[in-house]
């Protein structure tokens, strides 16, 4: 292990391995990451802009980095499309996020393990123009916080 604190650069060329590494390493880091992200959302919100943050925050940790953003009003919009929609988009990116896991596993722990908070969307036959104008219909009446 190295000295902390430290930085640990990954890099090389696509397909190398780097996002799998560093997942890897930096396990540890994920609560910090939230916590970072959710202090940058309000530091951009307090300076005038309208923040957009989007992160993978699953489970217990859903309410939790919701609890870190100070700024309101806040609205929380969480993407849930069916397990086979997500499948096949897998299937068709060049970057594979999965690995072996079973995406319908994952999806139904998802959805059995994430609180019920804010806005929660199926968008597995809508266009992105579709999902946009659905969040901004919908995100500040059923997708609200406090």
């Amino acid at each position: 292990m190295w000295e902390s604190p430290a930085v640990v650069l990954i890099s090389g060329i696509m397909a190398a391995g780097k996002s799998t590494v560093a997942d890897g390493l930096a396990l540890r880091q994920l609560r910090l990451r939230y916590d970072l992200a959710a202090s940058a959302a309000d530091r951009y919100a307090s300076a005038g802009f309208a923040v957009v943050l989007q992160d993978v925050i699953l489970g217990a940790d859903l309410p939790a980095v919701v609890g870190r953003i100070r700024h309101r009003p806040l609205a929380v919009v969480v993407l849930a499309p069916r397990a086979e929609v997500v499948a096949a988009r897998e299937r068709n990116r060049s970057k594979k996020g999965y690995g072996d896991w079973p995406v319908a596993d994952l999806v139904a722990g998802f959805r059995t393990g994430t609180p019920r908070i804010g806005l929660w969307l199926d968008i597995s036959g809508q266009t992105l123009e579709k999902t946009v104008t659905e969040i901004l219909a919908r995100a500040w009446t059923d997708g609200q916080i406090g």
